[in-house]
């Protein structure tokens, strides 16, 4: 097979890929890697990839943080701190938490609370509010937002 050959179904591959279900470009040129493509006709391939909207990465934070935050419940601190470790851009990241308004933040902030502290009947009110807290926090929420409820 030669390597024209090869790069041309790498792509068509790759291509299906990323239609699929949106990808980052790191993880795009992992799968052609693994494809069998070397360094300059893997870039080659993500250049032509991006050039034809396969990947968008600011698509895809957006489409990451919508989905955390409605399926998963995830706070804004865990989707950044998910979406660095792609690798994405600060613009791409503040593109994508801009997906999450304000208010469903507070709702679902509050929701999880409620839902959490009820869960914990029995205890005293202190080792509640602990638990509670701990849990919001390794949700990714933020913590003086989490304290503010228990204030107000």
């Amino acid at each position: 097979m030669t390597v024209t050959n090869l790069r041309q179904q790498a792509k068509v591959k790759a291509a299906k890929y990323c239609a699929y279900q949106e990808r980052t470009q790191q993880e795009v040129r992992d799968k052609l890697y693994q494809y069998g493509l070397y360094s300059d006709a893997v870039e080659e391939v993500l250049s032509e990839l991006i050039t034809e909207n396969f990947i968008n990465e600011e698509r895809y934070a957006q489409a990451f943080c919508r989905g955390k935050f409605n399926q998963n419940k995830w706070g804004r601190v865990k989707i950044e701190m998910m979406l660095r470790q792609k690798g994405l851009s600060n613009y791409c990241i503040r593109s994508g938490l801009n997906e999450i308004s304000e208010e469903d933040y507070v709702a679902q902030l509050h929701s999880l609370l409620e839902k959490k502290w009820n869960s914990l009947e029995g205890e005293d009110d202190y080792n509640r509010k602990q638990k509670t807290v701990r849990f919001l926090i390794g949700k990714g929420y933020e913590a003086d937002l989490i304290w503010s409820f228990f204030k107000g």
